[in-house]
């Protein structure tokens, strides 16, 4: 017999056989969608996220911030590709000077949070030797040769111009003395200028005479009329004779043919 008033335990029967009589959706059938299989993904995404950052800063200090000590580290994928920007810390001829590598320039630091070296002994073995791509200034006095016209007047302008500044270089190649190649623009007055070309106009530089191996940026008209206007003004080294003229490249030519033809003691 049923008591009449129900009890506990069968209205627990009730209900359950109630509950297993009614329909489940298919969407309650899915099951929490916090739950697993995207529980560990959300455990793991931080580790990932900060592992993809670390390795994109790699890269970007390995290809960008990282400062390169001297020439033999500049690596060829640079060649016709890249540019480094340095301070100027010598002059040493009037188409050839070093720099100190600071990638980055003052956004990352340098010349306020990071020092550049001034001290000859600071900067041993830590400077790029750059040779200005495209000119041939007059060659000064070494190896027991006898200097050029306007060499002196050529490396003094050069050093008035660049020294202690930082210029962009775009490198092309690294020639047989070590040096990098490359087209120089500093900042002067706010405005950009090319080096190489500012000293062709003030008659202190030719056009590169090379018959191989040259490099010029795509610069090598631009040079020649530079090189025509500085004639015609005679200025620098046009200003004297033209029959006592002689270019830094027949002067090279010249002393290599004596040294060959000169008698071994």
């Amino acid at each position: 017999m049923i008591w009449p008033f129900g009890s506990t335990g069968s209205g627990r029967d009730t209900e359950s056989r109630e509950s297993k009589k009614k329909p489940i959706s298919w969407v309650d059938s899915l099951g929490n969608p916090d739950e697993a299989p995207f529980g560990p993904a959300k455990e793991w995404a931080p580790v990932v996220l900060f592992s993809l950052v670390g390795l994109g800063a790699l890269q970007l200090y390995a290809n960008y911030l990282r400062r390169i000590p001297g020439a033999a580290h500049v690596r060829p994928s640079y060649f016709r590709n890249r540019s480094l920007f340095g301070r100027v810390t010598s002059v040493g001829d009037g188409d050839n000077f070093h720099i100190f590598h600071t990638p980055g320039g003052r956004a990352t630091g340098w010349g306020w949070l990071r020092k550049v070296p001034t001290k000859k002994q600071e900067l041993k073995d830590r400077t790029i030797p750059i040779r200005i791509a495209g000119i041939d200034a007059p060659e000064g006095a070494h190896f027991g040769r006898p200097g050029q016209p306007f060499a002196a007047e050529a490396l003094e302008w050069l050093r008035a111009y660049i020294s202690g500044r930082s210029i962009r270089a775009y490198v092309y190649k690294r020639d047989h003395y070590g040096r990098i190649v490359a087209t120089v623009y500093v900042r002067r007055f706010l405005f950009r200028k090319n080096v190489g070309l500012e000293m062709v106009k003030a008659g202190l530089a030719t056009t590169y005479e090379a018959k191989t191996g040259a490099e010029y940026g795509g610069l090598q008209q631009v040079y020649m009329k530079a090189e025509a206007k500085a004639k015609r003004k005679r200025k620098g080294m046009w200003s004297g004779v033209a029959s006592e003229y002689e270019s830094p490249r027949d002067y090279k030519t010249r002393w290599a043919g004596f040294e060959d033809n000169k008698p071994s003691n």
